[in-house]
């Protein structure tokens, strides 16, 4: 009966997109809509404008306060949010941008054209412009370019009650006010302070007492990647950005760490599956291909190598074209289990402290895993296939577990190769300065298939052909 009513519960759930969707294309008075339309989130607003037409969307920025607007614009891509300043009048354009937080307009301004963007920026007050193009200076991959200045900052030589009296005045325009930071009158970074701590402290106080000088920091033009790795350790809300002088220069939030972490995983994702960098939808056909050719040039010279070798065992396959039923069977094992480790060394990786006895004992227990796989994997196969040549390929039983034994000796030595080759190549694109998720996916693969064709056929020509003399 409960789950009845949760049911029936979930179904009832009201449709806000058509919802809104309703409200804007209604002739009410823009005052009535406005109204309408504050009784629902900013995201699901948000949803909707990305849903209806131009004309319904511009209709919206008419009758909407700048307050919605940068609310909502806080939920759109920088793409969407480039596009939708883009359709908006310059003034209520630079008016929105001046209420988001800087790293969003920078985002947003990145993705219209150079001219309006200039006359947005133009429109600015020249602090929000200051800020604007001090974050613009960076390169998207340095941390810098995805920090906000919307923080509360406080000089040292305050008291507890004029530090109270300053967090008020910049709490109307920053809502970051779960933690303050402390600098010297030039800019420079001393720490920071915990907001309980300042509200609990007595007025007589000393405010140094308060400030915690070992509080997490970066550099501006540190790179995100090996940010991400500095402050995977810490569970703050907000983290201050210094310039080369040790001054601060603004904020890294949780919600841009998230965000950084997303790309920086969208990045290794595309490498894993053979791309030179992650694609968008929207991208045109070319630029597509661009990304996939490189690598795929790449995986066409290997696997004409691999193609190559299985030629030269051409006499092995043309006296034994049996054990050509068999050969996806090592390939695909190899495949596998190289697949395996580099997914381990690739995590393993991501400690930069790894010492080189530690990256010693992970070949190792890779290999080893490989090979006490490989072993049972391999006496398996031995047992399975050798009856399946002699109940159903109508074959000796001597010829039919000579055969099956090979292919289990192939398979176990594959096995322990793929484990070290899934192993090393990581580690060695570490060495030479080469992130390791390039050496993922289809390239590991094909080398394994390589090194599982010449174990498979090196094996099949030495046993069954000069010890068995088979054919």
């Amino acid at each position: 009966m409960e789950t009845t009513q949760t049911v029936e519960t979930m179904a009832a759930k009201p449709d806000y997109s058509a919802e809104i969707t309703g409200i804007l294309r209604s002739n009410a008075a823009p005052k009535t809509l406005l109204y309408q339309l504050e009784d629902y989130h900013a995201n699901d607003i948000a949803e909707v404008l990305n849903a209806v037409s131009e004309p319904e969307r511009k209709k919206f920025y008419r009758i909407s306060s700048i307050e919605m607007l940068a609310e909502i614009f806080e939920f759109f891509d920088e793409e969407d949010a480039g596009r939708y300043l883009n359709e908006m009048d310059i003034r209520k354009a630079a008016a929105v941008v001046s209420r988001l937080d800087t790293d969003t307009a920078v985002e947003a301004l990145r993705s219209i054209g150079k001219d309006k963007r200039a006359l947005i920026i133009d429109a600015l007050d020249p602090d929000v412009q200051g800020e604007i193009r001090l974050i613009a200076s960076f390169d998207e991959d340095e941390i810098g370019s995805r920090m906000t200045t919307n923080c509360i900052i406080i000089r040292e030589n305050m008291s507890v009650k004029e530090a109270m009296s300053e967090l008020v005045r910049q709490a109307e325009e920053n809502d970051n006010i779960t933690t303050l930071f402390v600098t010297d009158d030039e800019g420079g970074y001393n720490g920071a302070i915990d907001l309980k701590d300042l509200i609990t402290a007595r007025h007589g106080k000393p405010l140094t007492s308060l400030i915690a000088a070992s509080f997490p920091y970066v550099y501006a033009n540190e790179l995100t990647a090996d940010c991400i790795e500095k402050l995977k350790d810490y569970s703050e809300s907000i983290i201050p950005v210094l310039d080369e002088d040790n001054r601060l220069l603004g904020v890294i939030t949780a919600q841009n760490i998230i965000e950084a972490v997303d790309d920086e995983m969208g990045e290794d994702y595309a490498r894993f599956a053979g791309l030179t960098a992650e694609e968008d939808l929207n991208e045109t056909l070319l630029q597509s291909m661009k990304k996939r050719l490189p690598w795929l040039l790449t995986l066409l010279v290997l696997g004409i190598l691999v193609s190559t070798v299985v030629g030269v065992f051409e006499r092995v396959v043309a006296q034994l074209t049996l054990i050509m039923a068999f050969q996806s069977l090592i390939l695909d094992m190899a495949g596998n289990v190289g697949t395996q480790s580099l997914a381990v060394t690739i995590r393993g990786l991501t400690d930069e402290n790894l010492t080189f006895r530690q990256k010693v004992h992970l070949v190792i227990k890779e290999m080893r895993i490989g090979l006490c796989n490989g072993l049972l994997l391999g006496l398996l196969s031995f047992g399975l296939i050798g009856l399946y040549i002699f109940l159903f390929k109508g074959k000796e039983l001597l010829f039919s577990f000579a055969v099956s034994g090979c292919i289990g000796v192939s398979l176990m030595l594959a096995m322990l190769i793929s484990s070290a080759v899934g192993t090393l190549i990581p580690l060695f694109f570490k060495k030479i300065k080469v992130d390791p998720a390039v050496a993922s996916g289809p390239l590991i693969t094909t080398v394994n298939d390589l090194v599982a064709v010449v174990a498979y056929y090196g094996m099949s020509w030495l046993l069954l052909l000069n010890v068995l003399h088979l054919a």
